[in-house]
């Protein structure tokens, strides 16, 4: 068929599915599906490390991950030869706990949590015991602080102003910061004008909830990652597990759109932000594809046992809240205006210090 272009074989996994699809959902509506979004910034961080020398031959990575940035760790390195130690604990679905050893990872499950940030407090704790045995033979990603993290979403950037134009309105999910992060302040430097909403959920600190269990995985966190550049940020958004699954059934059965519950909570924003504002061009963030939860979320058993088979109601709209920390369920809104997390903390404090 002389119309099918040729093209060269990818090298590797790594590079065949680093960057996502864009879907168009509606007039003004895109998703940008990724097999995992985790491998972009993996693949990104492993190749600056072994490029400015702070990753050697015969050195082990080692990491803290819940999720698919041990995935995308697991991969890379298994192509290029690292050994590779992950700390996590227990809420990992044992399909990726297999896959991350099949991959030649070794899996150590951190099962008490600390008092003060929880497990990824107490993975932290041991992952820095074990630097401590490794001395200068490991290195460590650090994916909530190195700027390489976001740095790596400039191509994510690129390829949404090659395809859409930069002035868009990105909605995503809020766990390192890296991807929201790092893809606006790379659209941002051809159109200033364009907007990032953040998809949190509730019990989580990272726009100033108060810590707590999430059910809603994959988002959220119980210490500040550095990479959360709050000045960023337009709106945030919290959504509950129950809206977010619920989300991301109707993603599959409207668009086919198989998807994890993180891109369920984005798209709800994203519909809802695409319908009052028509002339805006809306790209929601979907970081991962929907096997791990084909016996969860896609399961109406698993839904009835998790009290949230009747809760998964679609709302049509967010609650605006006037602080973040007064929001409840099932979805509230609040309007960040690109501020810093302090100023919008003691905000309140100053409401509260007001005579009345």
């Amino acid at each position: 068929m002389n119309s099918v272009r040729k093209h060269l074989p990818f090298s590797g996994y790594s590079a065949a599915y680093a960057l996502p699809r864009i879907i168009r959902c509606g007039t003004n509506l895109y998703v940008a599906q990724f097999a995992f979004m985790k491998l972009l910034p993996a693949k990104y961080i492993i190749d600056q490390a072994v490029a400015q020398g702070t990753l050697t031959h015969g050195a082990t990575v080692l990491e803290t991950s819940s999720g698919t940035f041990a995935l995308g760790l697991a991969v890379v390195c298994r192509e290029y030869g690292f050994r590779l130690e992950i700390f996590t604990d227990p809420v990992m679905d044992k399909g990726l706990e297999n896959r991350l050893r099949s991959l030649g990872a070794e899996v150590f499950i951190v099962t008490k949590k600390a008092k003060e940030g929880g497990y990824q407090r107490s993975r932290l704790d041991a992952l820095h015991s074990r630097m401590m045995q490794l001395n200068h033979s490991c290195f460590w990603p650090q994916q909530y602080n190195t700027p390489d993290n976001p740095a790596a979403y400039k191509f994510f950037a690129d390829q949404i102003s090659k395809m859409l134009g930069a002035d868009v309105t990105l909605v995503g999910s809020v766990g390192s910061g890296g991807s929201t992060c790092g893809t606006i302040e790379r659209l941002r430097q051809s159109a200033p004008s364009a907007r990032l909403i953040g998809v949190d959920t509730f019990n989580s600190v990272i726009f100033g909830q108060p810590d707590g269990e999430r059910k809603l995985r994959g988002l959220g966190n119980s210490l500040v990652p550095k990479n959360v550049k709050h000045e960023l940020y337009d709106e945030v958004h919290f959504t509950s597990a129950s809206i977010a699954f619920a989300a991301t059934c109707d993603l599959h059965e409207r668009h086919a759109v198989f998807a994890g519950p993180t891109s369920g909570a984005s798209f709800v924003v994203g519909r809802w932000r695409a319908r009052q504002y028509p002339r805006e061009t809306v790209v929601v963030i979907c970081p991962d594809e929907g096997h791990r939860y084909a016996e969860a979320v896609y399961d109406p058993d698993w839904l009835k046992q998790s009290g949230c088979l009747h809760e998964g109601l679609l709302l049509d709209a967010p609650v605006s809240e006037e602080h973040p920390t007064t929001a409840l369920p099932p979805w509230n809104r609040y309007l960040w205006n690109r501020k810093s997390r302090k100023e919008v903390l003691n905000a309140l404090e100053e409401d509260f210090d007001e005579p009345t």
